[in-house]
Protein backbone atom coordinates (compact mmCIF):
# COMPACT_ATOMS: atom_id res chain seq x y z
CA UNK A 1 0.00 0.00 0.00
CA UNK A 2 1.45 3.05 -1.08
CA UNK A 3 1.38 6.53 1.53
CA UNK A 4 0.87 9.81 1.17
CA UNK A 5 4.61 11.77 1.25
CA UNK A 6 4.81 14.68 3.09
CA UNK A 7 8.59 17.03 3.22
CA UNK A 8 9.13 18.50 6.31
CA UNK A 9 11.91 21.49 6.05
CA UNK A 10 13.36 22.44 9.58
CA UNK A 11 16.07 21.86 12.60
CA UNK A 12 17.08 19.13 14.40
CA UNK A 13 15.90 18.75 18.29
CA UNK A 14 17.99 15.94 19.77
CA UNK A 15 15.82 15.75 22.68
CA UNK A 16 13.35 14.40 20.16
CA UNK A 17 10.61 16.47 20.70
CA UNK A 18 10.19 19.28 18.67
CA UNK A 19 11.76 20.21 15.24
CA UNK A 20 12.40 17.24 12.23
CA UNK A 21 11.65 14.58 15.24
CA UNK A 22 8.49 15.68 16.06
CA UNK A 23 7.19 16.03 12.60
CA UNK A 24 8.37 12.74 11.27
CA UNK A 25 6.71 10.99 14.29
CA UNK A 26 3.25 12.93 13.37
CA UNK A 27 3.52 12.25 10.01
CA UNK A 28 3.59 8.15 10.69
CA UNK A 29 1.03 8.78 13.28
CA UNK A 30 -1.06 10.35 10.48
CA UNK A 31 -0.33 7.83 7.98
CA UNK A 32 1.96 10.10 5.60
CA UNK A 33 5.52 8.64 4.82
CA UNK A 34 7.86 11.43 5.79
CA UNK A 35 10.62 13.15 4.09
CA UNK A 36 13.21 15.61 5.35
CA UNK A 37 15.69 18.94 5.11
CA UNK A 38 17.52 19.86 8.00
CA UNK A 39 18.13 23.67 8.02
CA UNK A 40 20.07 23.70 12.15
CA UNK A 41 21.29 21.12 14.69
CA UNK A 42 20.21 21.41 17.99
CA UNK A 43 22.02 20.11 20.85
CA UNK A 44 18.95 20.40 23.75
CA UNK A 45 16.77 18.06 25.73
CA UNK A 46 13.63 19.42 27.88
CA UNK A 47 15.60 22.12 30.03
CA UNK A 48 17.57 23.57 27.28
CA UNK A 49 18.70 24.77 24.00
CA UNK A 50 22.66 24.13 24.51
CA UNK A 51 24.19 24.61 20.92
CA UNK A 52 23.15 25.64 17.23
CA UNK A 53 24.72 25.18 14.38
CA UNK A 54 23.58 26.02 10.91
CA UNK A 55 23.45 24.07 7.66
CA UNK A 56 24.90 25.69 4.73
CA UNK A 57 22.77 27.08 2.33
CA UNK A 58 24.54 24.97 -0.63
CA UNK A 59 23.33 22.04 1.77
CA UNK A 60 19.90 23.01 1.94
CA UNK A 61 19.49 23.30 -1.38
CA UNK A 62 20.88 20.07 -2.14
CA UNK A 63 18.26 18.54 0.27
CA UNK A 64 15.48 20.06 -1.29
CA UNK A 65 16.80 18.97 -4.72
CA UNK A 66 17.63 15.69 -3.75
CA UNK A 67 13.70 14.67 -2.20
CA UNK A 68 11.64 16.84 -4.60
CA UNK A 69 13.50 15.03 -7.52
CA UNK A 70 12.80 11.46 -6.54
CA UNK A 71 9.98 11.80 -4.35
CA UNK A 72 6.11 12.35 -5.05
CA UNK A 73 5.98 15.24 -2.74
CA UNK A 74 2.37 15.89 -1.55
CA UNK A 75 2.62 18.28 1.05
CA UNK A 76 5.56 20.76 2.53
CA UNK A 77 5.77 22.09 6.21
CA UNK A 78 8.85 24.74 6.98
CA UNK A 79 9.96 24.98 10.19
CA UNK A 80 12.62 26.74 11.59
CA UNK A 81 14.87 27.62 8.86
CA UNK A 82 17.38 30.15 10.94
CA UNK A 83 19.00 33.05 9.19
CA UNK A 84 18.15 35.50 6.14
CA UNK A 85 20.51 33.56 3.77
CA UNK A 86 19.04 29.56 4.71
CA UNK A 87 15.21 31.72 3.98
CA UNK A 88 16.11 32.82 0.61
CA UNK A 89 17.51 29.70 -0.46
CA UNK A 90 14.60 27.47 0.64
CA UNK A 91 12.36 30.22 -1.29
CA UNK A 92 14.52 30.05 -4.24
CA UNK A 93 14.63 26.34 -4.31
CA UNK A 94 11.13 25.64 -3.35
CA UNK A 95 9.68 28.99 -5.97
CA UNK A 96 10.97 27.09 -8.99
CA UNK A 97 9.67 23.31 -7.64
CA UNK A 98 6.56 24.44 -7.42
CA UNK A 99 6.14 26.09 -10.19
CA UNK A 100 6.57 22.99 -12.40
CA UNK A 101 4.20 21.36 -9.53
CA UNK A 102 2.04 22.97 -7.29
CA UNK A 103 2.29 21.47 -3.64
CA UNK A 104 0.82 22.90 -0.48
CA UNK A 105 2.76 24.18 1.84
CA UNK A 106 2.45 24.88 5.87
CA UNK A 107 4.88 27.29 7.20
CA UNK A 108 5.62 27.61 10.71
CA UNK A 109 7.48 30.44 11.37
CA UNK A 110 9.72 29.52 14.32
CA UNK A 111 10.32 33.35 15.69
CA UNK A 112 9.58 33.92 19.05
CA UNK A 113 10.69 30.78 21.88
CA UNK A 114 8.64 30.24 24.35
CA UNK A 115 10.93 32.09 26.67
CA UNK A 116 9.80 35.00 25.13
CA UNK A 117 13.63 35.30 23.33
CA UNK A 118 13.64 35.91 19.58
CA UNK A 119 14.93 33.62 17.61
CA UNK A 120 15.28 35.25 14.64
CA UNK A 121 17.06 39.20 13.58
CA UNK A 122 14.70 41.92 11.96
CA UNK A 123 16.81 40.71 8.48
CA UNK A 124 15.44 37.28 8.87
CA UNK A 125 12.18 38.33 9.59
CA UNK A 126 11.85 40.69 7.15
CA UNK A 127 13.25 37.59 4.42
CA UNK A 128 10.68 35.76 5.68
CA UNK A 129 8.16 37.67 5.16
CA UNK A 130 9.24 38.42 2.01
CA UNK A 131 10.14 35.69 0.56
CA UNK A 132 8.36 33.00 2.25
CA UNK A 133 4.95 33.82 3.38
CA UNK A 134 3.69 34.20 -0.46
CA UNK A 135 4.27 30.56 -0.61
CA UNK A 136 2.23 29.60 2.23
CA UNK A 137 -1.01 27.94 2.03
CA UNK A 138 -1.34 28.31 5.50
CA UNK A 139 0.68 30.26 7.83
CA UNK A 140 0.41 28.65 11.40
CA UNK A 141 2.19 31.70 13.98
CA UNK A 142 1.52 32.31 17.72
CA UNK A 143 0.33 35.52 18.93
CA UNK A 144 4.64 36.52 19.75
CA UNK A 145 5.06 35.44 16.12
CA UNK A 146 1.94 36.87 14.56
CA UNK A 147 2.55 40.67 15.89
CA UNK A 148 6.13 40.45 14.86
CA UNK A 149 5.38 39.32 11.33
CA UNK A 150 3.03 42.52 11.46
CA UNK A 151 4.80 44.92 13.31
CA UNK A 152 2.61 45.72 16.29
CA UNK A 153 1.70 44.25 19.59
CA UNK A 154 0.43 41.10 20.04
CA UNK A 155 -3.40 40.73 19.74
CA UNK A 156 -5.82 40.93 21.74
CA UNK A 157 -8.71 38.39 22.15
CA UNK A 158 -11.27 40.18 19.84
CA UNK A 159 -8.26 41.19 17.21
CA UNK A 160 -6.93 37.57 16.38
CA UNK A 161 -9.41 37.82 13.18
CA UNK A 162 -8.26 40.85 12.30
CA UNK A 163 -4.56 40.28 12.33
CA UNK A 164 -4.99 37.04 10.71
CA UNK A 165 -6.75 38.94 7.85
CA UNK A 166 -3.66 41.28 8.13
CA UNK A 167 -1.40 38.57 7.32
CA UNK A 168 -3.45 37.31 4.49
CA UNK A 169 -2.36 40.02 3.03
CA UNK A 170 1.12 39.76 2.99
CA UNK A 171 0.70 36.54 0.43
CA UNK A 172 -0.62 33.13 2.83
CA UNK A 173 -3.92 31.65 1.54
CA UNK A 174 -5.20 30.68 5.11
CA UNK A 175 -3.53 31.58 8.15
CA UNK A 176 -4.22 29.93 11.62
CA UNK A 177 -4.02 32.53 14.67
CA UNK A 178 -3.07 30.07 17.78
CA UNK A 179 -4.10 31.29 21.11
CA UNK A 180 -1.69 28.51 22.94
CA UNK A 181 0.12 31.66 24.76
CA UNK A 182 -3.22 32.95 26.04
CA UNK A 183 -4.19 32.71 29.49
CA UNK A 184 -7.95 32.23 29.17
CA UNK A 185 -9.13 28.53 30.56
CA UNK A 186 -10.34 28.05 26.80
CA UNK A 187 -7.50 27.70 24.00
CA UNK A 188 -9.09 29.44 21.05
CA UNK A 189 -7.78 29.43 17.56
CA UNK A 190 -9.17 31.03 14.38
CA UNK A 191 -8.37 30.10 11.17
CA UNK A 192 -9.40 32.66 7.83
CA UNK A 193 -8.71 32.80 4.45
CA UNK A 194 -11.51 31.60 1.82
CA UNK A 195 -13.30 29.10 4.64
CA UNK A 196 -13.28 30.02 8.57
CA UNK A 197 -12.88 28.26 11.01
CA UNK A 198 -13.21 28.93 14.68
CA UNK A 199 -11.55 25.80 16.85
CA UNK A 200 -11.43 26.10 20.82
CA UNK A 201 -10.14 23.72 23.21
CA UNK A 202 -10.09 23.63 27.13
CA UNK A 203 -6.61 24.80 28.11
CA UNK A 204 -5.02 21.26 29.77
CA UNK A 205 -2.65 21.61 33.13
CA UNK A 206 0.39 19.58 32.17
CA UNK A 207 3.85 20.91 31.91
CA UNK A 208 4.51 18.78 28.57
CA UNK A 209 3.67 20.79 25.62
CA UNK A 210 7.35 20.80 24.35
CA UNK A 211 6.37 20.79 20.22
CA UNK A 212 3.01 21.62 20.25
CA UNK A 213 3.65 24.18 16.83
CA UNK A 214 5.50 22.06 15.32
CA UNK A 215 3.50 19.31 15.83
CA UNK A 216 0.31 20.89 14.67
CA UNK A 217 1.92 22.25 11.44
CA UNK A 218 3.20 18.92 10.81
CA UNK A 219 -0.47 17.28 11.27
CA UNK A 220 -1.96 20.27 8.96
CA UNK A 221 0.65 19.16 6.64
CA UNK A 222 0.11 15.51 6.54
CA UNK A 223 -3.74 16.07 6.28
CA UNK A 224 -3.51 18.00 2.65
CA UNK A 225 -0.70 15.01 1.47
CA UNK A 226 -3.12 12.94 2.24
CA UNK A 227 -6.09 15.02 0.22
CA UNK A 228 -7.97 16.99 2.73
CA UNK A 229 -9.17 20.43 2.34
CA UNK A 230 -7.41 22.73 4.57
CA UNK A 231 -10.27 23.36 7.02
CA UNK A 232 -10.51 19.40 7.15
CA UNK A 233 -6.71 18.87 7.54
CA UNK A 234 -6.67 21.61 10.39
CA UNK A 235 -9.95 20.53 12.29
CA UNK A 236 -8.50 17.20 11.94
CA UNK A 237 -4.79 18.20 13.22
CA UNK A 238 -6.35 20.33 16.19
CA UNK A 239 -8.17 17.43 17.43
CA UNK A 240 -5.45 14.89 17.07
CA UNK A 241 -3.20 17.71 18.97
CA UNK A 242 -5.35 18.18 21.88
CA UNK A 243 -4.98 14.29 22.33
CA UNK A 244 -1.39 14.23 22.09
CA UNK A 245 -1.75 16.80 24.86
CA UNK A 246 -3.80 15.35 26.59
CA UNK A 247 -2.05 12.07 27.30
CA UNK A 248 1.73 13.57 27.47
CA UNK A 249 1.39 12.83 31.21
CA UNK A 250 1.49 8.98 30.17
CA UNK A 251 5.26 9.43 28.57
CA UNK A 252 8.25 10.24 31.37
CA UNK A 253 10.76 11.52 29.31
CA UNK A 254 13.68 14.38 30.58
CA UNK A 255 13.20 16.44 33.70
CA UNK A 256 11.93 19.68 32.16
CA UNK A 257 9.06 20.47 29.66
CA UNK A 258 8.48 16.93 28.06
CA UNK A 259 6.93 16.14 24.40
CA UNK A 260 3.45 15.51 23.21
CA UNK A 261 2.56 12.10 23.55
CA UNK A 262 2.49 11.56 18.97
CA UNK A 263 1.66 8.23 19.05
CA UNK A 264 -1.71 8.25 21.67
CA UNK A 265 -3.51 7.36 18.45
CA UNK A 266 -2.29 6.16 14.87
CA UNK A 267 -4.12 6.83 12.08
CA UNK A 268 -5.92 3.98 10.26
CA UNK A 269 -6.21 1.78 13.53
CA UNK A 270 -8.83 1.21 16.16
Amino acid sequence: MSHPIALTIAGSDSGGGAGIQADLKTFSALGVYGASVITAITAQNTRTVAAVEMVSPAMVAAQIDAVLGDLDVRAIKIGMVGGADVITTVAERLRAALSANPIPVVLDPVMVAKSGDALLDDGAVAALRDELLPLATVLTPNLPEAARLLNRAPAEPGDMIRQGLDLCALGPDYVLMKDGHGADSVCTDHLVGPERLTLSARRQNTRNTHGTGCSLSAAIAAGLAAGLTVAQATTRAHDWLQGAIAAADDLSVGLGHGPVHHFHKIWGQK
